[in-house]
């Protein structure tokens, strides 16, 4: 007697699929379908891998810079004659391109909630590290496990803003040298908290030479990549807020 007898069911007709478990779906004989291209993820790893090689090649570093040009210099060039000038609105522009594609990657909604629940997490973990009870330190490592998971999740799409900021950064930062060697020997000497400084000649940190204008277009770059991200991060969690409220509003009664 075989195995379909001694249970009472009936065999199966040949080539008949295997009837579904109650609550569980019927298996599949399909392949999952290949993962769906897309068009951002190409172009972001695209900028990463230039910004790379322009790191390292000086020939392609000039060459995407070049290009840059084309369009930077008729709008922010003002023939050479105020690089100051230049070199602020590049450092804005530059920042404002890099502020954008970093709030593009980052849900803040997620990060600020996140934040919050690590930030309890811990409190509770020195609690319980503090009591010396090791049952209840065992029982909080589910959810550190979930926060690092939910961290790492956070961490993998910032770099997404990151291939767009690498990239943006080596080829403007490049521009601006670019054009302060086209520009003229007066044009390099500016006048600085009272003391006058030829931007094209160098400083140096150890026996590294850096050229004065890296310094002063630093000093442009970083409060204002501080003030537009600082900026686009309330206006997101604003704009959340304000939805969440409107959804959750009572409707007005009509008079």
């Amino acid at each position: 007697m075989s195995a379909a007898d001694s249970t009472g069911a009936a065999p199966l007709p040949s080539g008949a699929a295997a009837p579904a478990v109650d609550g569980a779906p019927p298996p599949s004989d399909s392949r999952p379908p290949p993962p769906q291209f897309k068009a951002s993820t190409f172009v972001l790893t695209f900028l990463f891998v230039l910004g790379i090689l322009m790191l390292f090649d000086t020939s392609t570093r000039q060459g995407v810079a070049t290009v840059f040009g084309y369009a930077l210099l008729p709008v922010i060039g003002f023939g050479s004659h105020y690089v100051m000038l230049t070199m602020f609105l590049a450092a804005l522009i530059e920042m404002a391109l890099t502020a954008l594609a970093y709030n593009w990657a980052t849900d803040w909604v997620k990060t600020s909630r996140i934040q919050s629940w690590s930030a309890a997490f811990r409190k509770v973990q020195m609690e319980a590290l503090r009591s010396g009870k090791k049952d209840r330190v065992a029982a909080l490592k589910p959810h550190q496990a979930e926060i690092t998971r939910l961290t790492s999740e956070l961490s993998i799409s910032q770099l997404k803003g990151m291939a767009v900021t690498w990239f943006l950064v080596i080829a403007i930062y490049t521009w601006v040298g670019l054009f302060i060697a086209g520009s003229s020997l007066a044009a390099h000497t500016v006048n600085v908290g009272g003391s006058t400084v030829n931007i094209a000649t160098n400083f140096h940190i150890g026996p590294f030479p850096i050229p004065y204008w890296i310094l002063l277009f630093s000093l442009y770059t970083f409060p204002l990549s501080y003030v537009l991200r600082r900026g686009l991060k309330h206006y997101s969690l604003r704009r959340y807020e304000l939805a969440h409220l409107t959804d959750s509003a009572p409707p007005s009664s009509s008079a």
